[in-house]
């Protein structure tokens, strides 16, 4: 398997070929639709042997709706892929070779149950002919799919996703509304359901979007995003509650979190604990001691941080977040900790850290962050990353500054039936 939905084979020549469709092991036939120099893609059409890990995907929607690329994988065969994406990627990107890259990376950890995982999906919104349909991302580009339910999320709330379609179908096909997406956040813990209406800014039809959204799901945080800017660029331009507590409320270990619609958190709640956990273990923060936890968010990791260790520096450029982060520490009442908004690299911390935890976004660390973080006098960095390929090439920044070197690096799945895979690698001093 790739890291990304195809399998890998090879023609007559040599030439690499990505097949959609295809498992690893499957023998397939395939048809040609993307010919390059150096590699093709091809989409399978028939499978004519399948793979010894081949299994028949629990999700009825799988391989057109694109939640769930790998569902045709066996679970074990996952964990073996993903395992193996990132001893890869240590290998050739962060040219550690293989056997010292086997050595480093630990067992895949799983944190949770293969389906029924996520506390959020996302809708796509498209409008033909005056019509509004709603559904989950397709597999190809541009599609939407409109489904029963979404396995992805737990069974008490799969038949959500249907709900909130057919309700916000009817109200934007009926008012014009220029929808772009929904999301929708659910906890089993705290049952708080939140969901968000992505649009541009302009007239709302905001009491009706309330009574809908009430009639067909009973929200505990109903609100509205506005965003300007072209489509790559998108920024906020504001969020308008339509009704209850206009953010929605998780529970992470021992720490009661709130967040807001634009803000970023973990879709995989066992694996977010999971993955603090790891963070603890790896660095065992002490009273006495100063951290430093840059790319921070609403404060995942700030918050056990501060309450293990003496003062917290907390960077985050990210507004509604860094928000949401002052709110979840005033709420903890916890008084030790700096939260800083802006870019780490503009913004990085003006102290010596003890301690220091990094979760920078999938593009990994700018490479005078890395310069910064190896000038510190710190014991030891947890890296926590979702892009094996930025994370191996931060690695070998860090290795040729000469003051961090990777001890451990463990896969954690927070993302079943695909081929994403977080990380956390612990660095100590060379």
């Amino acid at each position: 398997m790739t890291y990304g939905p195809d399998a890998v084979a090879h023609d007559a020549s040599g030439k690499t070929v990505f097949v959609s469709g295809a498992v690893a092991g499957d023998v397939v036939r395939a048809v040609l639709d993307r010919e390059e120099e150096r590699w093709s893609h091809a989409r399978a059409v028939e499978v004519v042997e399948p793979s010894p890990d081949r299994v028949r995907p629990a999700c009825p929607y799988a391989g057109v709706c694109g939640g769930c690329p790998w569902a045709a994988l066996s679970y074990d065969a996952q964990a073996r892929s993903k395992r193996a994406s990132v001893v890869d990627a240590l290998a050739r990107i962060g040219r550690m070779g293989e056997e010292r890259a086997e050595r480093l990376v630990s067992p895949l950890v799983s944190p949770g149950e293969p389906w029924g995982y996520r506390n959020k999906v996302e809708l796509a919104a498209v409008r033909a002919g005056g019509r509004v349909t709603l559904g989950m991302h397709g597999a190809g580009e541009g599609d939407v799919v409109r489904v029963k339910s979404c396995m992805l999320l737990d069974k008490a709330h799969s038949g959500t996703v249907k709900s909130v379609a057919g309700a916000l179908s009817y109200l934007a096909g009926s008012n014009g509304i220029d929808l772009e997406r929904v999301g929708i956040r659910i906890s089993r813990r705290t049952r708080e359901v939140e969901v968000a209406l992505w649009d541009r800014p302009g007239a709302f039809p905001r009491a009706q979007a309330a009574k809908v959204l009430e009639d067909a799901l009973r929200p505990t945080s109903a609100v509205r995003v506005m965003q300007k800017g072209p489509a790559k660029a998108r920024r906020i331009a504001g969020v308008e509650c339509l009704s209850g507590a206009g953010s929605w409320g998780e529970v992470v270990g021992e720490e009661r979190m709130r967040v807001s619609a634009p803000s970023f958190f973990q879709v995989n709640t066992k694996g977010a604990e999971k993955l603090v956990e790891l963070v603890m273990e790896a660095l065992r923060p002490q009273p006495h001691e100063e951290a430093m936890d840059l790319y921070c968010g609403a404060g995942t990791f700030t918050l056990p941080l501060a309450r293990r260790s003496g003062f917290v520096s907390a960077v985050e450029s990210y507004g509604p977040a860094v928000r949401d982060l002052r709110r979840n520490l005033e709420s903890a009442g916890l008084d030790n900790v700096d939260a800083v908004g802006g870019d780490a690299g503009r913004e990085f911390p003006d102290t010596d850290a003890d301690v220091i935890v990094v979760d920078p976004p999938r593009a990994g660390l700018a490479e005078d962050v890395v310069r910064r973080l190896s000038e510190q006098p710190a014991r030891a960095i947890a890296y926590v990353s979702c892009n094996p390929a930025t994370l191996a090439r931060d690695l070998a920044r860090f290795e040729q500054a000469g003051t961090f070197s990777p001890r451990r690096v463990t896969p954690v799945d927070l993302f079943p039936q695909t081929f994403h895979v977080e990380t956390v690698t612990l660095l100590e001093r060379a």
